[in-house]
C-alpha cells in the first residue's frame, strides 16, 4: 500500500468566523474515521505562530525558511491506502469537512527511516 500526502495551504480555507468550529469538528470526524479505518498515518497542521528556522550542517540556526520557496503552511494529512482511487475518495472527505480544495500527492515513505 502507498502513502498519500493530503494537504492545503491556509490561504485555501476562506471560511466564515461563525463555521470556523463546525470545520474543526467535521475536519476531526473524517481522521477519527480514517484512524478506525486503520488507514491513517498521521494529520496535524503547521503551528503559524512559530516561525520556521533554517538549520546549516554545521548547527548554525538562522530565522525563517529558504527565502526563494513558498511560505509552508496549513494542513497535513497522510493516509496508507490500497489506491489511489481510495485515496482520492478520503481527499474529497477532507475537502469537504475543511471547505477547500485538497492537494493529493504520492508520499514517498522511505521505509528504513
Amino acid at each position: 500500500m502507498a502513502k498519500y500526502l493530503i494537504s492545503f495551504p491556509s490561504a485555501a480555507m476562506v471560511v466564515p468566523e461563525d463555521e470556523l468550529a463546525a470545520v474543526g469538528r467535521d475536519a476531526h470526524a473524517v481522521i477519527d474515521e480514517a484512524k478506525a479505518a486503520g488507514v491513517c498515518v498521521f494529520a496535524g497542521g503547521i503551528d503559524e505562530g512559530v516561525p520556521p528556522v533554517r538549520v546549516s550542517a554545521d548547527g548554525a540556526v538562522a530565522l525563517g525558511g529558504y527565502p526563494w520557496a513558498p511560505v509552508l503552511n496549513g494542513g497535513f494529512t497522510v493516509l496508507e491506502l490500497p489506491s489511489r482511487d481510495e485515496a482520492v475518495a478520503w481527499a474529497a472527505r477532507i475537502a469537504k469537512a475543511c471547505r477547500c480544495d485538497q492537494e493529493l500527492r504520492v508520499f514517498g515513505f522511505d521505509p528504513r527511516s
